[in-house]
């Protein structure tokens, strides 16, 4: 996954700009960023306060090494399973 330019506290300004009432255009010209990223992060971020972005990127950071594990465990069972019915 590609890493933002930008750190949570620098979208979270961002947004409070906009919520402020500087209109979207003005803001991606102004911090060099398309128009489809700030609608994205309003999407994403939009009534977050700083620790709950920060939580919501330690439950994805959790998430991923999760699926990661579930992953290998799922690949290890199906090699089990195809050694079990070679044997039988």
């Amino acid at each position: 996954m590609k890493k933002s330019r930008f750190t949570e506290s620098q979208i979270m300004a961002i947004l409070k700009q906009h919520e402020a009432g500087v209109s979207i255009p003005d803001l991606a010209r102004e911090h060099n960023v398309s128009s489809a990223s700030i609608y994205q992060w309003r999407a994403k971020y939009g009534g977050m306060d700083a620790s709950m972005m920060k939580r919501l990127k330690e439950l994805e950071a959790e998430n991923t090494r999760l699926k990661k594990m579930y992953a290998e465990e799922r690949l290890k069972a199906m090699i089990r399973q195809e050694a079990l019915e070679g044997k039988l």
